[in-house]
């Protein structure tokens, strides 16, 4: 399931993807990167690197399957307090079924 955030001030269009982040489960702290979300992609890297180097590999996986089931929720909420807004009411009653707070 997809919504639309727009930014008000800039006019920039989000679309962004609720619920499991599969490109979480299988790349880890990569796309927190490409959707420039620097802390959670340092954070992400640092506990992979804590936990992967001392167990093969297979603590960074852990991460990865765990962060998952959480990520699209962290990145939806910390574009609400940037201040983006559902574009549209489907938007709006898709965040809201979903118990995202909305900053209207």
């Amino acid at each position: 399931m997809r919504a639309n955030l727009t930014n008000p001030r800039t006019k920039q269009l989000k679309q962004v993807k609720i619920g499991f982040s599969w490109t979480t489960f299988f790349f880890g702290f990569w796309p927190a990167l490409f959707r420039g979300d620097w802390l959670w992609a340092l954070i992400g890297l640092i506990i992979q690197l804590i936990i992967g180097l001392p167990s093969y590999g297979i603590g960074a996986s852990i991460y990865s399957i765990l962060c998952a089931f959480i990520y699209n929720r962290i990145y939806i909420n910390k574009l609400l307090r940037q201040g983006y807004h559902a574009a549209d009411s489907a938007a709006k009653q898709i965040l809201l079924s979903r118990h995202f707070t909305l900053y209207d």
